[in-house]
């Protein structure tokens, strides 16, 4: 998991912003997603970046495509050294892999995605490709925490329709959502039992981009590859 520090960008994307759809100049960015590249050895044209739409579009990556995938938050691979990556700034990164058969995946599990079902066609599609859920390990990134991301009553209860677990109550004691719970939750039902959650909320916590917080501003990253 990237943050928000050490790049190139002025604010209010300052200053290491990955995303290219959010207004900031292309150069910052294009300087910004080098030195991702050069900090994890990698080369650039490895990574595979998504055009995320809160669907639940899925696509499995047998080579790298031309340029970023159109109306998809999640990518699952089974080929070595093709970086996927996630852009969020609330959103839940969600990052699984199966290290015994060599499956690896990275979602975007925002409120409309994940209630959806976005991860849960994530693991499918890793399971097409003959990962065991069992074997799945999983990592919950940085995101809006349910102490903060207040709600309509109306939307949380709708949400905790399709992804129990994710209803909670704001620090207000007002109807909030706390997605990460929610989709931990969904995980161990599809019998992934191996899941850890990153404790920071990005509301909060001003090392990572928060849209809810600033409105216009970046997307920080979760970067999965698979080795050689």
């Amino acid at each position: 998991m990237t943050t928000r520090t050490g790049g190139f960008s002025a604010e209010p994307f300052g200053s290491f912003n990955l995303a290219q759809h959010v207004g900031d100049r292309p150069e910052d960015v294009a300087r910004n997603r080098a030195s991702l590249a050069e900090r994890l050895n990698l080369p650039e044209e490895s990574f595979v970046w998504m055009e995320q739409t809160h669907s639940t579009n899925v696509q499995i990556i047998e080579s790298l495509p031309d340029g970023p995938l159109a109306d998809t938050d999640a990518i699952v691979t089974n080929v070595p050294g093709i970086a996927l990556t996630v852009l969020v700034a609330d959103c839940v990164p969600v990052l699984l892999w199966d290290e015994t058969v060599g499956v690896i995946a990275a979602a975007h599990a925002g409120r409309q995605g994940a209630r959806d079902g976005v991860v849960k066609k994530t693991v499918e599609a890793m399971q097409s490709l003959g990962a065991v859920p069992m074997q799945i390990h999983g990592l919950l990134g940085p995101a809006a925490c349910g102490a903060e991301y207040e709600v309509p009553e109306e939307m949380a209860a709708d949400v905790e329709k399709h992804l129990p677990g994710s209803r909670t109550l704001t620090l207000n004691k007002t109807p909030g959502l706390d997605i990460r719970q929610g989709v931990q939750r969904q995980l161990r039902d599809l019998g992934v039992v191996s899941v850890d959650i990153m404790t920071p909320c990005t509301i909060t916590d001003e090392r990572f981009f928060s849209y809810r917080r600033e409105g216009l501003t970046g997307r920080h990253a979760g970067v999965i590859v698979l080795d050689d």
